[in-house]
């Protein structure tokens, strides 16, 4: 775009500095904001708050511009423009086609996610906003606005516009007072949707949070004692479990839900299915770190989790052999400790079309087994329900709920369909569970077997608009929270399969996996207190040899 010289004066003084950040916030208060008004519009109908509704967007555009102001002392107006531009567009698409807040902990997922479940979330429609609302905006402004004038005279004209929408928040609000105490009061996850001021923020929080405060911490490790298994003893421990991805517990035949998702399950004798479980987190980077944590869902950092020994390394330390194999994206720092397998790639997994399958980590698992004495916990980290893209999640047999979403991009489908691929995926994830039971099985003549199954967190298929999951926990459907818990326990099991079935509706949280697993391999550690997040009671035992861990 070559604008002739003569003309550039004119240009930059028809945008000032402080022209430029009004034209900016008012751009981005009605083209990034849909869902905060579509939530505002659920709680106050038109109708009968106009006038209210009309000073929140005049509230709203003064904090923007208010924001935009602040960041322009630094950055410059130019650099504040494309930032947030970009922020704003890539957020709206994702918080419109959704429902998504993007809060801290979704911005640790995008961190910690791998390029093939990146690209599942990557589709014209995405392209097209950026581009429309993110880049030919930025490159409009930083072709055409003024280049500024120098940090002192900026932070005075800025700290000037800053007083300015600071007194028009102030009129806005006292001009509805009634309404603005409820409306910050009652419904403060509404303002988790205003972009780009609250994905910004988070990305700060972010940040913030990786900075030392401090000297850094030693690695803590736990005290432990365990129950060691002798050699002439008949049976040793042989347990699985199988995190899950994104399953919710509703949709479960197992559990009520009307469409046989369980079929193969359903054939089980000595499986239970727990039925008030709670996840850690709404994602996977929270919950899988929480569950195997000594620490309590209430009192759970994940910072401090990454420098603590966990429930894996204290089996690990009481002469338990530990293997992870992964399908999904990593263990989170969890595996970081003990063997781990990568089978998202053919080259350890055996099963792969359009992408490796989730039954293939049980390939080459017999072997493992015979290769290693005493008790063992085998960890199958799943591939499972993850979204958006749910019919890539199974193989094409597996295609009984039609007609499915084809597509990545939910906004193309029904709601129906949406659920139908969604049903099809946990009918995959039945038939792998019944293979990890039957591979139990061909072994619990040699050890005690059990298999536990147990979902990261849930997923939301439309309801209420909302997709995926992710949700700030303190306001997230259920959906994205009650999780699928399953307990299968071999006969040759010391769970007491009848008094652990009198469990299965205890209301309980993703704390119970920690405390299970310590307690079927008989472990303890001083940091524990005695606790009844339990999934399982064993069996009454006559003696127990106890032997300190050594560290």
């Amino acid at each position: 775009m070559n604008t002739s010289p003569k003309f550039r004066p004119l240009i930059k003084k028809l945008l000032p500095e402080y022209l430029t950040l009004i034209i900016l916030a008012l751009f981005l208060c009605l083209s990034a904001n849909l869902r905060f008004f579509q939530k505002v519009l659920d709680i106050y109908p038109w109708a009968s708050n106009q006038g209210f509704i009309c000073s929140l967007v005049l509230l709203l555009f003064a904090c923007l511009l208010f924001f935009a102001a602040l960041f322009s002392v630094v950055l410059s107006v130019r650099v504040t423009a494309v930032i947030f531009l970009l922020v704003a567009a890539s957020s709206a698409h994702f918080s419109d086609s959704f429902g998504t807040v993007i809060d801290s902990d979704m911005l640790r997922n995008v961190l910690e996610t791998n390029v093939a479940e990146s690209a599942d979330l990557l589709n014209p429609s995405l392209g097209l906003r950026l581009l429309l609302l993110g880049f030919l905006p930025a490159l409009f402004i930083w072709r055409f606005s003024a280049s500024g004038t120098g940090f002192i005279s900026s932070a005075l004209k800025n700290g000037l516009i800053s007083i300015i929408t600071l007194g028009i928040a102030a009129a806005c609000i006292a001009g509805f007072s009634s309404q603005y105490a409820s409306f910050f009061r009652e419904h403060k996850p509404v303002r988790y949707y205003i972009n780009p001021a609250y994905p910004i923020y988070s990305a700060i929080n972010l940040g913030a949070s990786f900075i030392p405060k401090g000297p850094p911490r030693p690695f803590q490790a736990l005290q432990a004692q365990a129950n060691i298994v002798e050699e002439q003893e008949a049976h040793s421990e042989l347990i699985v479990l199988v995190i899950g991805e994104t399953a919710r517990a509703d949709h479960f035949s197992l559990n009520g839900y009307e469409r046989e998702t369980n079929p193969q399950l359903a054939k089980q004798d000595r499986l239970i299915s727990y039925s008030n479980i709670q996840s850690c987190g709404t994602a996977t980077a929270i919950s899988v770190p929480c569950m195997f944590s000594y620490s309590t869902h209430a009192n759970f950092d994940l910072k401090s989790a990454r420098n603590t020994e966990n429930g894996l390394d204290l089996l690990k330390s009481a002469g338990v052999n530990v293997l992870w194999r992964d399908n999904n994206s990593d263990s989170k720092g969890v595996a970081d400790r003990v063997e781990y397998e990568n089978f998202r790639s053919p080259g350890l997994n055996p099963i792969c079309d359009s992408e490796c399958r989730d039954i293939g980590m049980l390939g080459g698992l017999q072997e493992y087994v015979d290769g290693h004495s005493g008790d063992t916990l085998i960890v199958l980290h799943q591939m499972g329900s993850h979204g958006p893209a749910y019919f890539a999640r199974y193989p094409k047999e597996f295609e009984k709920f039609t007609p499915s979403c084809r597509s990545a991009e939910l906004s193309e489908c029904s709601q129906q369909e949406v659920i139908n691929a969604y049903d099809n995926t946990i009918l995959y994830t039945d038939y792998f569970l019944s293979q990890v039971i039957r591979f139990l099985e061909s072994n619990s003549s040699r050890y005690e077997t059990a298999m536990f199954y147990v979902s990261d967190h849930g997923e939301s298929l439309g309801e209420s608009g909302i997709y995926l999951h992710g949700m700030p926990y303190g306001f997230a459907p259920r959906a994205q929270t009650h999780v699928p818990v399953l307990a299968w326990v071999g006969a040759s099991s010391d769970i007491d399969y009848e008094q652990s079935k009198l469990l299965k509706d205890t209301a309980n949280t993703h704390d119970a996996v920690f405390d299970t697993l310590m307690t079927i391999f008989e472990v303890t550690t001083s940091l524990l207190p005695t606790s009844a997040a339990q999934l399982v009671i064993l069996k009454p035992e006559e003696e127990e040899e106890v032997a300190s861990v050594p560290h």
